[in-house]
């Protein structure tokens, strides 16, 4: 079983930055593919980020160049760095991890991140 827990969401200005956190248990952290998603009122869920275990890093187009995920192993903590943020990013932000039967099997609860125009 894997436990996600998402920080720092809030409220920015358009144009500013956030960090969020999502730190997870288990001790083969390290091997965990970790996606952050974003659901915003009214659409569907979307993948923003993710990351694999040696790296390698994906992004949708519309977050590519202001949005870095990055992960600290031994911190169990896995970042999405989000700059020149824009009032279409303002949604829920969910972490999870990729099961080994290739769906996105553990969910954090969320964090709410609002960009104001």
């Amino acid at each position: 079983q894997v436990q996600l827990v998402e920080s720092g969401g809030g409220l920015v200005q358009a144009g500013g930055s956030l960090r969020l956190s999502c730190a997870a248990s288990g001790r083969t952290f390290s091997t965990y593919y970790v996606g952050w998603f974003r659901q915003a009122p009214g659409k569907q869920r979307e993948l923003v980020a993710a990351i694999n275990r040696g790296e390698v890093t994906k992004y949708a187009d519309s977050v590519k160049g202001r949005f870095t995920i990055s992960r600290a192993n031994g911190k169990n903590t896995v970042y999405l760095q989000m700059n020149s943020l824009k009032p279409e990013d303002t949604a829920v932000y969910y972490c999870a991890v990729l099961s080994t039967w290739g769906t996105w099997q553990y969910w954090g609860q969320g964090t709410q991140v609002t960009v104001s125009a």
